[in-house]
């Protein structure tokens, strides 16, 4: 073969060559390592080199203890210096603020990396916030005191005409006019403290709150505190709280990680035992 065939036949083999690596298939890439976006330690906070965790205030047991978020004592301060550790961020690098629980919720900046207040996870909430991964199942439960026109209702039915109260806001407040469904337009409260003040002083005769909350409520707040029971549960999804953000946070998905990773762990559902596991039983209401 003279020097011109074996060149036409060499430039043949690259042109071919090249037309078969161009039909061959791409590998896929790798899968991310999901923490390369959740550097311990180094998130994009909004104080760079501090986590700044929200609640309301008052912040109530057994969430907080003293309404002190900042003790590590009740379930949600507990969880919120846990999630904390998970990011890489020790206690002395943690920074609490007050946000009311409606100003959390609102569309718009926010002074908070993170806010832990018993927020409910809905679409309609979706709309203007990011929610972290669950982190507690809910109960809605009605409260009252001894002597009180429900006190010894067993049935919804029974406390349609009752006058009954919540904080407004509140998945709370949407249960008592979505499952109770009262003739009378239900109360609205600033906090349970003005829902409780009301009780006491007999301008309602119920009030609708969580179940940890209706524990410790009817055992440590009011004077001869009773719950009257709990609210089945809606068909479908249950209500659960999340941490809420602001919408499109870079942080969302590496809260909602260590949430995750807390809840495999079994930590999750420790907290729960040690903050939220009541004395007493809360029958459900038919």
């Amino acid at each position: 073969m003279n020097r011109r065939a074996r060149l036409v036949v060499a430039l043949l083999a690259a042109v071919l060559g090249t037309a078969l690596a161009a039909c061959a298939p791409v590998p896929e890439p790798e899968p991310a390592d999901s923490a390369a976006g959740c550097p311990k330690g180094d998130l994009p906070t909004l104080t760079p080199g501090v986590l700044t965790i929200a609640t309301d205030q008052p912040a109530y047991e057994p969430w907080f203890t003293d309404d002190d978020p900042t003790t590590g004592k009740g379930f949600e301060s507990a969880l919120a210096y846990a999630i904390a550790n998970e990011l890489g961020y020790g206690k002395d690098r943690v920074s609490w603020v007050r946000v009311p629980f409606n100003a959390a919720i609102q569309p718009g900046p926010k002074s908070f990396d993170f806010n832990l207040n018993q927020f409910s996870i809905s679409e309609e909430r979706r709309a203007a916030v990011d929610f972290s991964s669950p982190y507690y199942d809910v109960k809605q439960t009605v409260i009252t005191i001894a002597g009180s026109p429900v006190a010894d209702a067993t049935t919804i039915a029974e406390l349609k005409r009752a006058r009954l109260g919540a904080q407004v806001g509140t998945t709370s407040l949407d249960a008592l006019n979505e499952q109770i469904a009262p003739t009378t337009k239900p109360a609205v409260y600033s906090t349970n403290d003005d829902a409780k003040l009301a009780l006491q002083n007999g301008q309602i005769d119920g009030i609708v709150v969580d179940l940890p909350t209706a524990f410790y409520i009817t055992s440590a707040e009011l004077e001869n505190g009773k719950i009257v029971g709990q609210l089945p549960a809606s068909p479908g999804t249950p209500e659960q709280f999340g941490a809420v953000l602001h919408k499109g946070s870079p942080l969302t998905g590496c809260v909602s990680a260590a949430v995750d990773r807390l809840r495999t762990s079994g930590a999750l559902a420790a907290l729960e035992k040690q903050w939220l596991a009541s004395a007493g039983t809360a029958p459900e209401l038919r």
